[in-house]
């Protein structure tokens, strides 16, 4: 009986194996043309002045050349490049803070596009106000404060010192 047991199970899950092998191929979704139409901007957040980078995908068409347009940088030519079509274009320094659309035209007519950050902060011309730096070195407060801290552990080795053994416990 036991030999008939381990039978049934194992028939049990196999029959169970085979029911999700068979849900999964068939509610898998076929792959449909245009899925590998892509543009991705690396980063897809800068500052106005930086250089992107450009990673772009023309279904099985990456062996031709592509362009992308954005108002963020204007027209740049992407070239094949181990399998991508790639490129790269510096963001002017004087573009305006705002989203700009980054527009794919492959040459076999396909279509893509995402979005580019631009942010203008403007640079600040000194350090951050973060106290008054005086032990940041050069003259005034961080010389006093070095001299006075080593006349204080001064008097204190002074006092120690004074202090006869065998004094009250």
């Amino acid at each position: 009986m036991p030999g008939l047991l381990s039978h049934r199970a194992l028939s049990s899950v196999l029959g169970l194996l085979g029911l999700v092998a068979a849900f999964v191929l068939t509610t898998a979704a076929p792959a449909r043309a245009g899925e590998s139409v892509f543009i991705e901007v690396t980063p897809n957040s800068v500052q106005a002045g930086s250089r992107v980078n450009l990673r772009a995908g023309c279904d099985a068409n990456n062996s031709r050349q592509a362009q992308v347009t954005s108002d963020a940088f204007g027209r740049v030519t992407l070239r094949s490049n181990n399998g991508f079509l790639t490129g790269s274009v510096t963001v002017p320094g004087n573009k305006a803070p705002g989203d700009y659309p980054v527009n794919l035209d492959c040459a076999n007519g396909n279509t893509a596009s995402t979005m580019l950050t631009v942010l203008n902060m403007s640079q600040p011309s000194k350090g951050p106000a973060t106290g008054g730096g005086g032990t940041a070195g050069g003259r005034g407060t961080g010389s006093l404060l070095l001299v006075g801290g080593l006349a204080a552990v001064a008097v204190v080795a002074g006092v120690s010192a004074r202090r006869k053994p065998g004094g009250r416990v």
